[in-house]
């Protein structure tokens, strides 16, 4: 391969293309990654044609079989965590430290599901006719087409490929084209654990081509996506017409409630820990602050102090708090909305300015609003970059009011010290996951993960939830004669 050019995994060989896309460092923009195939739409039916005609032997295949295989994958990514982690930075501009870590959660999913592998049971009920027995079994579902978003390009490729590979189905895998490198990555991991041919399948490329292909396609009995609402409403039309089972996670505009009786350091860790740090490119991003009158002031000004202190720069460099914003597109879009909500009225206490740094790259300042309504645009629309606003509360109802008008509920959280506010916010919460005195960023992974309203659509990912979405139930009725 010249220049270092990545090829598509598919049927079990490295596949050749006749375009390729240029992947650069965000933090560095004169540094080229690599060059990742651009798959064609017939080069995504091979794969597809290829994981249908692997799943028979896969879904046959036995529990320690399949358990061994996702064992080895988690070992090696465990084994290669810091290489892994710092090909993540300089894709997609996360910290270094943070990279890691997204590359240690890869490795540990892929543990979690290989003893889950050997977990799958099934369940026997007493039949209402006396000497029939009744059996529930979880079977594959078959074939899963997966796509994947770019500001986790090696951990939600790992949430949704174990799983299903755990439970027996195959999978056609297309990663996001901004972030190819770390889906590449995991592929080749894959690639030599010892899977059959076609079980996994790499098809890097557009999704106006690659993605479209995988929602068309007959062959693929359903589709698990993460990423836009837009694309998302797109993709869950086309593969609901044609019956199609489907999984979607589509972002987020996170509340975090923060009462009078607040620990205000722990409350200003959650601001900020959970909206600017990775720079804002996360769905559950707390970037909504609704903060009650006693504490309103003191909260804003030690946000403000906090983002000042805060370095920006390469994500490879030890200083540095927060990386590079993605790209140009995303950079522009956090301009626009810094622009809205500057013209909405809003009060900008700090950040929001390009900033330039020694290598050429995409570095914005964090920005803290105050003085915010829930009614503003830039307050109710997600920008996925480091922009947080406040808003003031009257008070524990009105607070929670504003929390949950909003079209999305993937996550909220509420810093108090109340136990009767937390347990009444656990349960009149509008959202999929909440989170106590933490930020409403950051999740374990044996533990359900979805939101409510526009954020999700169909059962839950990770944890044991995920069997859910990626078997199918079988009722078996026996007459032992």
């Amino acid at each position: 391969m010249s220049r270092n050019e990545k090829h598509n995994y598919i049927a079990g060989e490295w596949v050749a293309a006749a375009e390729f896309t240029e992947n650069r460092n965000p933090s560095d923009l004169d540094d080229v990654i690599g060059h990742y195939a651009q798959a064609s739409a017939q080069q995504t039916g091979d794969a597809i044609a290829a994981a249908r005609a692997a799943l028979s032997e896969w879904a046959a295949a036995t529990p320690q079989f399949r358990a061994e295989i996702l064992e080895r994958v988690g070992t090696e990514l465990m084994a290669r965590r810091e290489e892994l982690g710092e090909l993540l930075s300089r894709e997609e501009g996360k910290i270094h430290a943070e990279g890691i870590g997204e590359a240690t959660r890869a490795a540990q999913l892929f543990k979690f599901y290989a003893q889950e592998a050997l977990r799958v049971e099934g369940i026997a009920i007493a039949s209402i006719r006396p000497g029939v027995r009744v059996e529930v079994r979880h079977e594959p579902v078959g074939v899963i087409g997966m796509i994947t978003p770019w500001n986790f390009p090696i951990a939600i490729p790992a949430w949704k490929i174990a799983p299903a590979l755990a439970y027996g189905n195959t999978v056609v895998f297309k990663p996001a084209d901004l972030t190819p490198g770390c889906g590449w990555a995991l592929a080749e991991i894959l690639s030599r654990a010892g899977l059959p041919a076609g079980v996994f399948n790499l098809v890097m490329g557009k999704g106006r081509i690659v993605g479209d292909a995988i929602a068309r396609s007959p062959l693929v009995d359903a589709v698990t996506f993460t990423g836009s609402e837009a694309t998302g409403r797109g993709i869950r039309g086309i593969v609901a017409e044609r019956g199609g089972k489907v999984q979607q996670e589509m972002g987020g505009k996170s509340p975090l409630v923060v009462l009078d009786d607040a620990d205000l350091d722990n409350a200003i860790d959650c601001a900020i820990g959970g909206s600017v740090i990775s720079t804002g490119q996360r769905c559950t991003s707390n970037t909504r602050i609704i903060a009650t009158p006693a504490i309103h002031d003191a909260l804003v000004e030690g946000m403000a102090k906090r983002t000042r202190a805060l370095v920006v720069g390469n994500a490879l460099d030890p200083a540095s708090h927060i990386g590079p914003v993605v790209d140009q597109k995303q950079l522009d879009t956090n301009l626009r909305y810094i622009a809205i909500a500057d013209d909405e009225g809003a009060e900008r206490l700090c950040g929001g300015e390009i900033l330039e740094r020694p290598q050429r790259g995409f570095y914005l300042s964090p920005a803290v609003y105050a003085n915010c309504t829930n009614q503003m645009v830039h307050v109710r629309e997600e920008i996925f970059g480091p922009v947080v606003s406040v808003i003031k509360a009257a008070d524990y109802e009105e607070a929670l009011a504003i929390a949950n008008d909003s079209d999305l509920g993937l996550s909220s959280g509420i810093c108090t010290k109340s136990l009767k506010y937390a347990e009444d916010f656990k349960t009149r919460s509008a959202s999929g996951m909440v989170f106590v005195n933490l930020p409403t960023a950051g999740v374990d992974y044996h533990v359900p993960f979805g939101g409510k309203k526009a954020s999700s659509y169909g059962p839950r990912e990770q944890g044991r939830a995920a069997r859910e979405f990626f078997t199918s139930s079988k009722t078996a009725y026996t007459n032992p004669l």
